[in-house]
């Protein structure tokens, strides 16, 4: 009795390493209406896409999700691409991220605590990025673009700052831009920004989870069970916030019941 339920454990673990081994390079690319309180007519529809957390160089089947996903919105072009952070995990990643980049267009984007090796995980390096072209890096830095004759201001948060709490990107949003969009790795930016400061709030970090549990009700993340803004859209302050499952991985080279994800968001007003 106890070997044949030693070889259903054996099995079902077996079973749960190699799902989650393919659900790590399975990427969901979708298009989701995405709607904001103040968005000039002019700018109904506008594309974009939201891209996070590649974490190239580490070893995972991320990176096939992470190259699907690019090849998938190459093709789409649309208006504006944002890389809200985690872009490598090991050097060895960075000759494949910069060849990624010179196929997206118009692509903002900002980095992540991995990064900076700013983690937990022992095995990570600091990224020596220092640029992104031709993409553009913004580390508390802003870049307003014209987009359907509307000024629309990007502004992006340095992973750094923000961890110390140094961070003040309300300061560099302009009040005449028709929408301000803030880049910032981390979700809970969200709640630390005054009602109207931004328009849309993009972040990653979450991985949804990247391990969950199906539970009634839903799923539990096992890496951030207290985080509240996981995966998906919220509203709050004003904002839209959207938080993308990321495309790649960390400390473990799966992913289980948490997809990776590339995501075009079209813009629409809110009702």
């Amino acid at each position: 009795m106890r070997t044949a339920i030693a070889i259903g454990a054996g099995a079902t673990a077996a079973g749960a390493l190699a799902w989650g081994h393919f659900e790590a390079g399975w990427a969901r690319l979708d298009e989701l209406e995405c709607p904001l309180e103040r968005l000039p007519t002019e700018l109904g529809g506008v594309r974009i896409a939201h891209l996070s957390d590649f974490h190239l160089g580490f070893p995972s089947r991320g990176e096939q999700a992470v190259v699907s996903a690019v090849d998938w919105v190459s093709a789409r072009k649309p208006d504006l691409v944002l890389v809200s952070g985690d872009l490598l995990s090991r050097r060895r990643g960075e000759p494949l991220l910069r060849e990624l980049l010179t196929r997206l267009p118009n692509c903002y984007a900002v980095l992540g605590n991995h990064d900076f090796a700013e983690t937990n995980d022992p095995f990570a390096t600091r990224s020596p990025v220092g640029d992104l072209e031709p993409a553009t890096l913004l580390l508390d830095e802003a870049r307003t673009v014209e987009v359907r004759g509307r000024h629309v201001q990007i502004v992006g948060v340095d992973p750094r700052t923000y961890r110390r709490g140094l961070a003040q990107p309300v300061r560099l949003a302009d009040p005449q831009a028709d929408l301000r969009i803030l880049l910032c790795h981390f979700p809970n930016v969200i709640d630390r920004l005054p009602q109207g400061a931004f328009d849309l709030v993009l972040a990653g970090h979450l991985h949804a989870g990247q391990i969950t549990l199906p539970l009634p009700g839903g799923r539990i993340p096992l890496a951030h069970p207290r985080w509240r803004y996981i995966h998906g859209l919220y509203r709050r302050n004003g904002a839209t916030l959207h938080v993308s499952a990321g495309l790649g991985t960390t400390f473990v080279p799966f992913r289980f019941l948490a997809r990776p994800e590339a995501t075009e968001l079209v813009l629409v007003q809110s009702l």
